[in-house]
């Protein structure tokens, strides 16, 4: 088969690999589509603990082809079209008996630590393995990033009727748009740097888009001027993060979505938490919300179209890795041809 390896850090090679084989209770799924995410950038700067070579990809959908043994019967069969989460935990660790098996101690995930979907074929447990039906698997391959926006706003919990801001207009930014008006929100303004993506934010329900610089910050206050009950942040930039302080109204609650860099420092005053009731939240991966994300996909609530601008074949991985990580584009995704 074909695939794209990180062969090192900033160190790409397309080439020739053997064929997976599903093991005992594994899957083969022939991979129609699998999207470029901010962690794939991070892999190939080396970041997120990548052992090298590495196929990534961890936004996938394709096809059954195969099923190795199986302890447990399954309702999955050859040719079923399906979604992958990538995600592996070991069922067996504190973290993972406390039912919080993102943070399990022995944590992996498909095209992160191990061999992922820039490739022909990829291997997953099938208890990893979900059907969409005649879902079009190039939305299919949206569920996963869907699942880590539900996920985050599992923890949020945003209180209905809250006013709310995002930074960040990318995938993930318009993704989570539209699932924080889904979730209750009142109104939603949206900061990005590109006029583009703010059209987009607007068309995809956003209240408010606000390009980002000098004059955000007036703008932000005339929308709303004791700041948001809500704030995201979907850039992974600690200059932003650090900036989300100043527009968080009085028990307002923030979200640190955005991967940033594993070094990054911002400061924060402690008394500023304490004195203006602050809530902050993380929010890593997924857990268990491939169903919820499924659901939101499948009924409409979100609507991933506008957001797939651009697809490549495997011989053009590099090509798309540079494209996604410009900010040029909106979802880049690999399709084996």
């Amino acid at each position: 088969m074909k695939a794209a390896y990180y062969q090192a850090r900033r160190e790409l090679d397309v080439r020739e690999a053997p064929d997976p084989e599903p093991g005992p209770n594994e899957i083969l799924v022939r991979v129609a589509a699998c999207g470029i995410c901010g962690t794939d950038q991070h892999i190939y700067e080396g970041d997120f603990f990548p052992s090298y070579p590495l196929i990534g990809g961890h936004e996938l959908a394709g096809e059954i082809v195969a099923l190795g043994p199986q302890k447990f019967p399954t309702a999955l069969r050859e040719g079923d079209r399906v979604a992958v989460d990538p995600s592996l935990f070991c069922g067996q660790c504190f973290f993972c008996q406390r039912a919080q098996g993102n943070h399990c101690l022995n944590w992996n995930a498909i095209g992160v630590t191990r061999d992922g979907g820039f490739a022909e074929y990829v291997v997953a447990p099938t208890a990893n393995v979900y059907p969409v039906g005649d879902m079009d698997l190039e939305l299919a391959a949206f569920i996963e990033p869907i699942s880590c926006v539900v996920y985050g706003l599992q923890r949020l919990r945003i209180p209905v009727g809250a006013n709310a801001v995002i930074y960040g207009a990318g995938p993930i930014g318009l993704l989570m748009l539209q699932l924080v008006r889904h979730g209750g929100a009142s109104t939603v303004a949206v900061v990005d740097l590109k006029e583009e993506k703010l059209k987009l934010a607007e068309s995809l329900g956003a209240n408010d888009a606000v390009p980002a610089g000098a004059g955000a910050d007036d703008a932000l206050r005339e929308i709303s001027p004791l700041g948001f009950d809500v704030v995201v942040d979907c850039t992974g930039v600690p200059a932003v993060v650090e900036h989300m302080f100043v527009h968080v109204r009085r028990n307002g609650k923030l979200l640190f979505f955005g991967v940033n860099p594993p070094d990054a420092r911002i400061p924060v005053s402690p008394y500023d938490v304490y004195q203006k009731d602050l809530e902050i939240y993380g929010s890593f991966a997924l857990r268990y919300t491939f169903h919820d994300a499924f659901a939101l996909l499948e009924s409409g609530a979100v609507d991933v179209k506008p957001l797939l601008s651009d697809r490549f074949p495997i011989e053009r991985f590099p090509e798309a890795l540079a494209l996604a990580g410009s900010g040029d584009a909106f979802k880049v995704q690999i399709q084996p041809e």
